[in-house]
């Protein structure tokens, strides 16, 4: 099967991630959301910059009312993401420094597809707080988003040093490589995220759509299965493995799973880009997006 089939792992944010994850261009109108946006083309740089690098926002103190409670925080981690972005922009307004604020105002951007604003309110985080985690993985999770995966590495492998056990760095790495073209290295770490986290959904499923697209599609099944056998497996999860049973040539079954989910007319509309799919064969597909790699709260 060729690399370009359209196959992209969706494991989405609130979550991609989705993350979602995460993520991940969508592979089929198999239901979840739309991206808002394309991946966003790199804004041109000073020439003093490295290429693709972004410019963090400005962290100036602005004296203003007292931060939100511990409990107003709370219930604001139950809002859309245009709400909490307006929520947590006001948070990171009033204190700079404050790397919770910061982190959830970029979480909630990169749920709103601004990918680019995310990772320039990540790195801010960082230029206060360099060994931030969470930060370090949002700064990942936006530049996958936006399809620059290559500057995704060096933050993911920082988070991968702070937190050797935790399997999102290993996971957003994997999803990096790949966007690199460094398939060797994607497959290897792919498979550490899983090691950390055998029962792990999004892992699961990232480590199952790397190798359909490269065309061993029972082995992403197997994966697949073990993912949506899980408690926490999201809508993306099932309806990858919709794609991958339908892509084996068993529509019946596929167009069972996918009904368990979506609308009468989702699931014809899906059917019937999968026939054509098998019909033609492979298309040029699109890559992932930090979209369909994140997954509930943080996702990836």
């Amino acid at each position: 099967m060729s690399r370009k089939r359209v196959l992209a792992a969706t494991i989405l944010a609130p979550a991609l991630l989705a993350f979602s994850l995460p993520g991940a261009a969508q592979a089929w109108p198999f239901g979840g959301k739309k991206e808002e946006k394309k991946a966003e083309a790199p804004a041109k740089a000073p020439a003093a910059q490295a290429p693709g690098a972004i410019t963090p926002i400005a962290a100036t103190p602005t004296p203003r009312e007292a931060k939100a409670t511990a409990a107003q925080r709370a219930e604001a981690r139950r809002f859309d993401p245009l709400a909490a972005a307006a929520f947590w922009g006001r948070e990171f307004e009033v204190d700079p420094r404050d790397a919770e604020a910061g982190v959830a105002l970029s979480q909630s951007l990169r749920a709103m597809g601004r990918y680019r604003d995310a990772v320039a309110t990540a790195q801010a985080v960082l230029v206060v707080d360099p060994q931030n985690l969470n930060a370090l993985l949002e700064s990942a999770r936006g530049f996958i988003g936006m399809g620059q995966g290559f500057y995704s590495i060096e933050p993911a492998r920082k988070a991968a040093a702070l937190s050797p056990r935790d399997w999102r760095p290993h996971s957003l790495l994997g999803v990096a490589y790949e966007q690199a073209q460094r398939d060797e290295e994607a497959l290897a770490a792919h498979r550490q995220a899983v090691a950390l986290a055998p029962d792990e959904p999004a892992a699961l499923t990232n480590l199952a759509m790397f190798q359909a697209a490269r065309g061993d599609l029972p082995a992403a099944e197997a994966l697949l299965r073990r993912a949506a056998a899980s408690p926490r497996a999201t809508i993306q999860v099932r309806q990858n493995l919709a794609l991958v049973v339908g892509l084996q040539g068993r529509l019946p079954e596929a167009e069972q799973l996918a009904r368990r989910d979506l609308p009468p007319e989702m699931v014809d509309s899906n059917m019937a880009w999968l026939k054509a799919a098998l019909a033609k064969g492979p298309a040029p597909g699109a890559g992932r997006s930090y979209q369909s790699l994140s997954q509930g709260g943080g996702g990836l």
